[in-house]
C-alpha cells in the first residue's frame, strides 16, 4: 500500500500526531496549545482534526509521522514518541487504524511553522478545543494524560524550551503541564540533584534581577532522570473510556 494506491476494501493504516507547544499571549502565563488541520474532504469535511496521513509501504512509522507533520504543518518536533494505536471498528466509516505519535515543539518553531496549506491549519488552546473529527478528542485527552504522567519521571518539559533557558522557564513549563504551582526553592534543589543541566556564563536581564541561563548536559535522554518527586505528579487518568496504558500501551517508557 502506498499513499497513491490505498485499497478500496480492507484495513488502512494512518499515522497522526498530537503536537504540543507552550504559547503566550500578551505576556500572560504560557498554556499548552496544539495545531489542528481543517479537513477538505469527506468524511467530516470542514471539521478540525489532528495532522496526519497514510502510511507509505516503504517508510517506518516514525518517518511517516515526521513526514506528515512537515507536509501539513511545517513543524519539526524536538521530541517525538509513539503514543498508541487506535483501532476501534466504528472510529471511521472505513476500516482505519491510526498509529498516533505525540510530539513537542519549541515556541519559536511553532511561531515560524506554516505548512503547505496555512489557511487550513490553526493553533488551539489544549483546554478549549472545537468539535473534532473521528475520535480525535479522545486521542488528545490521552496524549495530555501521557504528558502529565511522563513529566513525573523524565525531563520531557525541556522539549518545550530553547537550548538555553532559566530555571524559572523550566519550572514554568512543568507548572503548565501539571496545572499547578511548584515551590521555586524546592524545584531548584530537585533540578540540581539530577545533574543534567550546566550553568552558562550568560544571564537574562530585564525588570527583575538577572537570571542565569542553563543548558542541557547532554548525558541523558529527555525521557530519563526527571527532577520531580512522585507526590508532585498528578496521575489521574483520562476521563473518557480509553485503553488501559498499563496493559496495552505501544509506546516506549
Amino acid at each position: 500500500m502506498t499513499r497513491s494506491t490505498i485499497p478500496e476494501d480492507g484495513i488502512r493504516v494512518a499515522v497522526s500526531t498530537v503536537i504540543l507547544t507552550l504559547r503566550r499571549d500578551g505576556g500572560q502565563a504560557p498554556r499548552l496549545a496544539l495545531p489542528l488541520v481543517r479537513r477538505t474532504r469527506d468524511p467530516h469535511e470542514g471539521a478540525w482534526a489532528l495532522p496526519g496521513g497514510w502510511l507509505d509501504a516503504q517508510e517506518s512509522l516514525a518517518v511517516a509521522a515526521a513526514r506528515t507533520l512537515a507536509e501539513t504543518t511545517g513543524l519539526a518536533p524536538s521530541y517525538l514518541e509513539q503514543l498508541y494505536a487506535f483501532g476501534a471498528v466504528d472510529r471511521s466509516p472505513s476500516r482505519v487504524i491510526s498509529v498516533v505519535y505525540w510530539a513537542l515543539v519549541r515556541e519559536e518553531e511553532a511561531t515560524r511553522a506554516v505548512g503547505s496549506d496555512p489557511e487550513n491549519v490553526a493553533w488551539f488552546d489544549a483546554q478549549d478545543l472545537p468539535a473534532l473529527a473521528f475520535d480525535h478528542a479522545d486521542i488528545i485527552e490521552y496524549a495530555l494524560w501521557r504528558l502529565r504522567n511522563k513529566a513525573g519521571y523524565s525531563r520531557v518539559a525541556q522539549g518545550f524550551l530553547p537550548p538555553e533557558f532559566t530555571l524559572a522557564d523550566l519550572r514554568e513549563a512543568y507548572e503548565t503541564i501539571l496545572g499547578r504551582r511548584l515551590d521555586p526553592a524546592n524545584f531548584r534543589r530537585q533540578v540540581d540533584a539530577t545533574r543534567t543541566l550546566i550553568p552558562t556564563n550568560a544571564f537574562r536581564t530585564g525588570s527583575h534581577r538577572p537570571a542565569r541561563l542553563y543548558r542541557d548536559a547532554g548525558d541523558a535522554e529527555l525521557a530519563d532522570r526527571g527532577p520531580l518527586s512522585p507526590e508532585e505528579i498528578s496521575t489521574a487518568g483520562p476521563t473518557r473510556s480509553l485503553p488501559d496504558p498499563t496493559i496495552t500501551e505501544t509506546s516506549p517508557s
